[in-house]
């Protein structure tokens, strides 16, 4: 079912020379076209990952949706059926991508996600499961879909993409493309997937105090934006559920 589509996967990875060789050794043969997204990276990351024969893009700004913004650009001019997103530290499980691939395809959905499942306490911080539990929480007031998780590992149609006109450049990446699909009336799924400590390095935000705080602002300002721009919508359902309780 897969190997019929055409599947490109996109690696934002900044400074993850240690762990980039094996991230890519656990990519499913039913992955087309690799990009690693070297963004600004001062350990040679892009040269490994180019020795090994994948396609680099080198992006100088900083910012983990900058680094997808650029990976996409690079694939305009031949687009895939399907793309791919997910991480390079090696915590995402990469060889699970076709559990994500397959439902995308035989079902006629437009996004699918990994549900993070932690392999151990290691490998969500503190800082991250609380910033989950927020952050869906507020999508599920407002939108009316609880997500369960905001994790980097996703599939999507190339023509979806097209639809959600992305634009955030660093920490909000995430929870926009959640945040909009729930706006375009989009066919979501989520799959529970184990998620893997990291193989190599230090986190640029969930383990730092500095990236916990930014990418927290951000990630409300994102949800405050797109309920202002969706608000006539957010307003009528309140009123929905107001009248159905009556």
């Amino acid at each position: 079912m897969v190997k019929h589509h055409r599947i490109a996967l996109i690696i934002p990875a900044h400074n993850e020379a240690e762990s980039i060789r094996q991230v890519l050794g656990n990519i499913p043969e039913e992955v087309d076209q690799v990009i690693v997204v070297d963004n600004g990276s001062t350990d040679g990351t892009g040269d490994i990952a180019r020795a090994i024969g994948v396609h680099v893009v080198r992006e100088n700004r900083l910012g983990y949706g900058q680094a997808c913004l650029s990976g996409i650009n690079s694939l305009r001019l031949d687009p895939p059926e399907i793309l791919a997103f997910a991480d390079g530290d090696g915590s995402d499980n990469h060889a699970a991508l076709t559990e994500l691939l397959i439902p995308l395809i035989r079902d006629g959905l437009d996004l699918v996600l990994a549900q993070r499942i932690p392999k151990n306490r290691t490998a969500l911080s503190l800082q991250q499961r609380l910033g989950n539990r927020l952050a869906t929480s507020l999508i599920g007031f407002l939108w009316g879909f609880y997500y369960q998780d905001l994790g980097p590992m996703r599939t999507l149609r190339w023509e979806t993409l097209q639809k959600l006109n992305m634009c955030d450049s660093n920490y909000g990446w995430t929870i926009e493309m959640q945040i909009k699909a729930l706006q375009h009336r989009l066919k979501v799924r989520e799959i529970p997937v184990l998620y893997l400590p990291r193989r190599a390095g230090k986190s640029k935000i969930s383990r730092t105090v500095g990236g916990v705080i930014k990418a927290g602002g951000k990630i409300l300002w994102i949800v405050a934006r797109e309920a202002w721009m969706d608000r006539k919508f957010i307003m009528n359902k309140k009123k929905r559920r107001h009248n159905h309780a009556l």
